[in-house]
């Protein structure tokens, strides 16, 4: 989740590098994350979750991958589309196994008969960009290994429950970013047993550039925690804040035309600061001549990942409505 501050300008002796109340990194080593929420334990056929199963799961030990599983109960349908998702935070702080995305999900799936894989990607600045991209395509692979049956670390929800004809990706913020480099990626790469990503929804996506777009502003835009915070994730970035993987729209980046996917779905609010960036990557999307289909929603009196901080609100509710069509259709 982003908002915008600065890169502390003095460190003390004892910090090597700090976003402030965001985190900081000391000299012994250890990094303190004041924003993140507490961790829970996953929740296997508790009533208490409005009829949802949860459990973790290992997906590889090298490198470290792993996430929370989420399955309606009782099963009344054999074959459930699949959700893979990436949560939000910045790369630098959140968690699958987090109070926040638990509660999220125990909602969501109450709602929409799909199986969500929650992905637990590694972390900046332990692991600076682009680790969390390849975990997370090596989640997406694991979960279509399912389908032909060559899988390490096989899981019976998927085994049992799934369709692999109906794999969609997902995330919020930095996730939503990562749902973007990860179609890009499924467009020229193939999944196992020549799945295909269905389609893909980017939940108020962390994008940025040198150049501010819409109203973000043009004096201080360098000291944004969009610019700060990629600097920070990604400090080796072949271009910096154009590279890319921040910039889809960088002379470098892949063409929009080639996303791997056959359906999009973008999904802003009017008082988020990435609000003009969604629209702008939507726009870009659009234009880019791509030939999925396409839908643009913004939920107006709202912030950043309102979804998230109150998944059982009015407006939360009516978003979770509009990922229930997209993924049920």
């Amino acid at each position: 989740m982003l908002s915008i501050v600065g890169m502390a300008s003095s460190l003390s002796e004892n910090i090597i590098a700090e976003i402030p109340s965001y985190i900081t990194v000391y000299k012994d080593g250890s990094i303190d994350r004041p924003r993140q929420a507490p961790f829970v334990a996953a929740s296997v056929e508790d009533p208490l979750n409005k009829g949802v199963s949860s459990k973790d799961i290992i997906i590889s030990q090298n490198p470290p991958i792993s996430a929370r599983i989420y399955l309606p109960t009782p099963i009344n349908h054999h074959h459930l589309p699949i959700l893979v998702y990436f949560h939000g935070g910045g790369f630098f702080f959140e968690s699958a196994f987090s109070q926040l995305y638990h509660h999220y999900f125990n909602q969501f799936v109450s709602q929409i008969p799909a199986i969500v894989v929650s992905v637990e990607y590694r972390l900046a600045p332990e692991h600076p960009l682009p680790a969390a991209y390849d975990d997370c395509w090596d989640a997406l692979q694991w979960v279509a290994s399912h389908y032909t049956n060559n899988v390490i670390n096989s899981e019976p929800w998927l085994t049992n429950h799934a369709d692999f004809n109906r794999i969609f990706i997902g995330g919020d913020s930095a996730g939503g970013n990562i749902v973007h480099n990860i179609a890009i990626r499924g467009g020229f790469e193939p999944l196992h047993g020549g799945l295909k990503i269905r389609g893909a929804i980017y939940a108020q996506p962390y994008f940025c550039s040198s150049k501010p777009v819409g109203s973000e502003p043009v004096i201080g835009h360098e000291e944004s925690l969009l610019y700060v915070a990629w600097n920070f994730v990604y400090p080796s970035a072949p271009g910096g804040i154009d590279n890319p993987m921040i910039n889809p729209l960088a002379p470098e980046a892949p063409s929009l035309v080639g996303l791997g996917c056959s359906k999009i779905l973008v999904c802003v609010a009017s008082n988020d600061v990435l609000r003009d960036r969604g629209v702008w990557y939507h726009d870009a999307v659009k234009e880019s001549g791509w030939k999925g289909e396409l839908e643009l929603f913004e939920q107006k009196d709202e912030d950043h990942v309102y979804h998230i901080f109150n998944p059982e609100s009015e407006h939360a509710k009516i978003l979770t409505k509009l990922m229930a069509s997209f993924i049920l259709e």
